[in-house]
């Protein structure tokens, strides 16, 4: 590896040539993958790309006018000390946020190595096309804003809210719902029948944590096998089934914990708080991400929550 310190004009030449393919590459891949949810925002990126793609042509013009046809290979990570981009297809998921802090880091550092490599040549033309790439660069932030302007229609925007609302809803809170609401009403009725069967904290707290735990994988498997996503637009099936045997769990525990209290009367009191608490939630879930009316969602679960519970005792009881 070489300082960029070290390279001459050709040299310079060439890495930039490679840096405005890679971009260009980098964008092009963003607007693919933003293509199926954000189909306006993946516009913005085409534009972009095409624009690096004009760079690129205007720095092999001038390579070839000045050194030859042949252009030597230097990339980003043959110089010591510069920070290779990370390709689109390691970063997982995209989402709008992650891919405008990417593209301003990008355009940073590109305008950074415009201006330092003005300080590196001393050809009159290739100074120029430099320092006006450098310009160009710096300002891309702006050119950026103006594509989405001209692209992102407030009524594109608009829908491509929406359409992320509806995936969020479908991929993380619906499935984080029916986890939450199993887990808990349905480990109500063995925490409660143990819970009063033995009047012993402790017993109620094993029996609560193995219905949590079990419930949750159970759960989790079957949501997760239940619909690859495809054809419902639900997204990942790995992703929804963590979510929804994690939120299971979670409901079971909550008013598991509170028998850990050595004293039996206490930790009853203690867990029928959390079982309200848990249910409200519930509740408030539903009327805040499926439109459901507050007195209804509430209504529903507590008269679940309260027959399950009711079972439980009964059982316990007997």
């Amino acid at each position: 590896m070489r300082y960029f310190d070290e390279l001459n004009e050709r040299e310079i030449l060439a890495l930039a040539v490679s840096n405005e393919e890679e971009d260009s590459r980098i964008y092009a891949d963003i607007a693919d993958g933003l293509r199926e949810n954000y189909p306006a925002t993946a516009k913005v990126f085409t534009e972009m790309a095409a624009e690096e793609n004009e760079h690129r042509r205007r720095l092999l013009d001038l390579f070839v006018s000045k050194f030859g046809e042949h252009i030597p290979l230097v990339r980003r990570q043959d110089i010591r000390g510069y920070i290779p981009q990370k390709p689109i297809w390691q970063m997982g998921a995209l989402s709008i946020e992650a891919v405008r802090a990417r593209v301003h880091d990008m355009e940073r550092s590109a305008g950074r190595f415009y201006r330092q490599a003005l300080g590196r040549t001393s050809d009159a033309s290739i100074r120029k096309l430099l320092g006006d790439l450098a310009e160009v660069e710096d300002r891309h932030d702006e050119i950026a804003s103006h594509l989405e302007e001209k692209v992102l229609t407030p009524v594109a925007r608009e829908k491509e809210e929406e359409d992320a609302r509806r995936r969020f809803i479908l991929q993380v809170i619906q499935p984080g719902l029916v986890g939450l609401m199993d887990g808990s009403v349905s480990t109500l009725a063995p925490v409660f029948a143990a819970a009063v069967a033995t009047h012993l904290p402790w017993n109620a707290f094993v029996v609560g944590l193995a219905a949590s735990v079990g419930a949750g994988i159970s759960m989790g498997f079957a949501e997760a096998l239940a619909d690859d996503g495809k054809l419902s637009g639900r997204g990942a099936p790995l992703l929804r089934g963590a979510v929804c045997g994690l939120m299971t769990t979670a409901g079971g525990i909550g008013h598991t914990l509170p028998f850990l209290i050595p004293s039996f009367y206490t930790a009853m009191v203690v867990a029928v708080c959390v079982v309200v608490v848990e249910l409200l939630a519930i509740a408030w879930v539903q009327w805040r991400y499926m439109d459901t009316p507050p007195l209804s969602a509430a209504a529903k679960v507590m008269v679940g929550g309260a027959l399950v519970f009711a079972a439980g005792v009964l059982i316990g009881n007997s």
